[in-house]
């Protein structure tokens, strides 16, 4: 594996740290909005989605509780395995209480449909999600997420939360990673 450093190893940038912080404000509102009348349950999807995710609770001004979920389907590789493991499962009960999932990548869909199945058998009132960034080619419209920050191709981003073997999470904008860093030579 070749990593090397971030201005080398990105194509080009996708979204800018000021596009996406303005995008992350207008979901907050609009979910303040969809949850004025209730507490939700904000379950974030670790370890992709904490920066999206704590940018997106920050947004919304009203009464959350936080919790956290760890899966995994990638491992160290730039397609899902197919198999989804729940390596650690939320703190709280989620009974008839308003939950909404926040994942940082919606791409081939099965790690979204296994969660919302296994929350949706503990009878929580509702169940939502939000995605940042939305892969629409890569999943069929049925396991789509109900809400989505950006809809992009199928390329391989990395940035804001989004890793290649853990590496450029931290890097405050989403790019496009060269081909050349994650294939094999």
């Amino acid at each position: 594996m070749r990593i090397t450093n971030e201005k080398n190893d990105i194509e080009y940038v996708l979204f800018s740290e000021e596009t996406i912080r303005a995008r992350v404000a207008e979901l907050g509102k609009q979910l303040t909005e969809m949850y004025k009348d209730s507490e939700p349950i904000m379950v974030c999807i670790l370890k992709g989605a904490s920066i999206f995710y704590t940018d997106l609770c920050r947004q919304m001004k009203t009464q959350i509780h936080m919790d956290f979920m760890v899966v995994s389907s990638y491992g160290n590789e730039t397609q899902s395995s197919g198999a989804v493991r729940l390596i650690k499962d939320l703190d709280n009960t989620i009974i008839d209480r308003d939950v909404v999932i926040v994942e940082d990548i919606i791409d081939s869909g099965l790690t979204l449909k296994y969660l919302k199945e296994i929350l949706l058998s503990r009878k929580p009132r509702s169940v939502r999600t939000v995605c940042l960034l939305d892969k629409y080619e890569c999943h069929p419209s049925e396991i789509g997420c109900d809400i989505s920050g950006f809809s992009i191709n199928n390329a391989f981003v990395v940035g804001y939360g989004l890793d290649y073997a853990d590496y450029y999470r931290n890097l405050p904008y989403i790019g496009v990673l060269k081909k050349e860093v994650y294939s094999e030579e």
